[in-house]
């Protein structure tokens, strides 16, 4: 039997970590390979990992044909479905998938029969036209995450480094916070990074504060303010600094919140 790998589509899903890769090397041993390898004639589709292993361990393995594929687009968005299927699947990684979805899906036409001209005999035409594209909430949806968490997962493919997107895939920093972090120069992202999770954090919380405008201040009363007057003002600045002082311990929890919710996912 020939198989092929192509590279591309052996990338094309995120690759296990060490500790899966060696579950599942573990678990080939114990109990052989159970699920079949797919292929598209002589191309792997699904079951990279297992065919790795099973090459190097010499354990048997079963095929399975899928002739649905008509294209290799076909084969990434079966990739794609499938993946997202799968519970071990992060929020990260369904928002990437997603939105690799749509890109194909945008760049595929459907042929579309243009209505029937009145009074004429002629047949309807065949026109082509471009298949309307996904749109964000049906996206969301398909990676079971909220429109804001897909909007900040595209800020993160758009512009953080790699080593952000490492810490993103792996958990060490959320996804809002890593999409505030991505705003920051590319070196500044890369130093946050470095300094692990606190420095990860602190940078995410100062981002947010930055694009947080002050408060105006109250106007100051007029020269020849009544006593009443006066007491107003005082009332109504005293409510502003208040409502500043809880808006401040607001963020402070949300943070603390945050920091509480990456600490426990990281455990």
């Amino acid at each position: 039997m020939t198989i092929t790998i192509n590279e591309d589509l052996r990338s094309y899903i995120d690759p296990l970590t060490e500790d899966e890769y060696a579950a599942l090397e573990r678990s080939l041993l114990k109990e052989g390979c159970r699920d079949a390898l797919v292929l598209w004639g002589e191309l792997l589709v699904d079951g990279h990992n297992r065919y790795s292993i099973c090459q190097k361990h010499g354990i048997p393995f079963n095929t399975v044909q899928n002739d649905s594929f008509q294209s290799i687009d076909d084969v990434y968005l079966w990739m794609i479905d499938n993946h997202l299927g799968r519970r071990s699947v992060s929020d990260f990684q369904r928002g990437v998938l997603a939105l690799r979805k749509k890109e194909i899906l945008s760049m595929r036409v459907a042929p579309v029969k243009a209505p029937p001209a009145e009074k004429s005999g002629v047949d309807a035409a065949t026109k082509t036209e471009a298949a309307p594209p996904l749109t964000r909430e049906a996206v969301a949806r398909a990676a079971r995450v909220s429109s804001a968490t897909l909007g900040h997962i595209e800020k993160i493919k758009k512009a953080a480094v790699p080593e952000l997107v490492s810490a993103v895939r792996e958990g060490v920093i959320s996804i809002n916070a890593a999409a505030a972090v991505a705003s920051l120069p590319s070196e500044k992202q890369a130093a946050a990074v470095a300094g692990g999770k606190k420095e990860l954090r602190e940078a995410a919380r100062q981002v947010r504060e930055a694009k947080t405008p002050p408060r105006p201040k109250p106007a100051p009363p007029p020269e020849d303010a009544t006593p009443e007057q006066l007491e107003i003002h005082r009332l109504t600045t005293l409510v502003a600094e208040l409502t500043e002082e809880r808006d401040q311990l607001k963020k402070k929890v949300q943070h603390l919140t945050i920091a509480l919710s990456e600490a426990r996912g990281g455990q």
